[in-house]
């Protein structure tokens, strides 16, 4: 069969996805696997192994969402797809494969949609990491689940981008590079200070010689000059080690390439985050509001650290109180966290 897989819209749980889409590409039945996938995280699954087609399927807000379902219809249309596999809950997922007239469509039983798919299996009860909530989807389809860990094989020709674009930047090729993410698409309130983030920097790069490279989006900017500017003043002490500040500058397998030459990551619960650990490399994850049993990394190499605080996890963008769910995690934690990981 050819199947049609429609993503999840956040690179995280898009990464978490990797599993069951394996799965679906192992699958006996299946002989040609396809991503539908917005523009965010369709770069992702053009570097995936297996995936040999990726459908791009643009955003719209208010009544645009109506007008650009037909056009997305038309796309998957196209595709010749026999099976569409849906991810994520959405009613809008569900009523683009109707209109595009994929005979089997399968997905939760979610938001009023059960008349539009052809099986619609009930959700797990209970607390499940975002990890296995795709996977048991596809273990009720009939299709034997593999390995959990979600694994990102990053190609070369991606490998050698990431290296052209850091040299660039400034970095001596040979240099232990640490990545640092500080920003978080969520809300502010999964954000750990620009001070922290400089203090393990600099504590890293006095202990073992790792060059930070700030990490992001164009809307993080203003985290990574901030830690920049933590920099600054560590250097007063003659301790500061040279940043390369990448935010803004990398789509989803440059970024992929990047953190594959890092030999740790330090980083709020993010997208970054996830991707960091999919493609092998250590990983410091900073959590707060959000809950860790349920969207941790799922990696050998990843150590997940938190503070307590009773208000945890909340799932708040944005912290009416004091923070403290953040700010309990001090600098020092994280160092050696990463330098263990090491």
């Amino acid at each position: 069969m050819t199947a049609l897989v429609f993503s999840p819209n956040w690179l995280g749980d898009a990464v978490m996805a990797l599993p069951a889409v394996s799965d679906i590409r192992r699958h006996a039945a299946t002989r040609r696997l396809i991503v539908a996938a917005r523009p965010g995280v369709a770069g992702l699954w053009r570097i995936a192994a297996g995936v040999d087609e990726v459908v791009i399927l643009s955003p719209a807000r208010g009544l645009a969402r109506w007008r650009m379902l037909g056009e997305h219809a038309e796309a998957l249309r196209r595709t010749g797809s026999e099976t569409a596999v849906l991810l994520p809950n959405s009613l809008q997922t569900a009523l683009a494969a109707r209109r595009a007239g994929i005979p089997e469509r399968w997905g939760y039983r979610r938001n009023l949609r059960a008349s539009l798919l052809t099986r619609a299996v009930p959700r797990p009860r209970g607390l499940v990491h975002q990890a296995d909530y795709y996977r048991h989807l596809v273990a009720a389809l009939g299709i034997a689940n593999g390995d959990r860990v979600p694994r990102l094989v990053v190609p070369a020709g991606v490998i050698n981008g990431a290296r052209d674009l850091l040299t660039a930047a400034g970095w001596a090729p040979g240099a232990r590079l640490l990545g640092i993410a500080p920003g978080a698409a969520y809300g502010g309130a999964k954000r750990w200070p620009p001070g922290r983030f400089a203090a393990v920097a600099a504590e890293l790069a006095r202990a073992h010689g790792l060059v930070p490279v700030l990490v992001g989006s164009e809307a993080d900017r203003a985290a990574t000059c901030a830690i920049e500017a933590e920099l600054d003043k560590i250097s007063r002490a003659g301790q500061k080690p040279a940043a390369i500040n990448l935010a803004g500058r990398t789509d989803v397998p440059q970024l992929a390439g990047v953190l594959a030459l890092c030999a740790a990551f330090v980083s709020n619960d993010s997208g970054a985050m996830h991707l960091a650990a999919a493609v092998g490399t250590a990983v410091v994850a900073l959590f707060g509001p959000t809950d860790e049993r349920v969207t941790a990394p799922v990696a050998a190499r990843a150590r997940v650290l938190t503070a307590a605080a009773w208000c945890r996890p909340c799932l708040l963008r944005e912290c009416p109180l004091d923070h403290r769910c953040m700010n309990g995690i001090d600098a020092g934690t994280a160092a050696r966290a990463a330098g263990e990981l090491l």
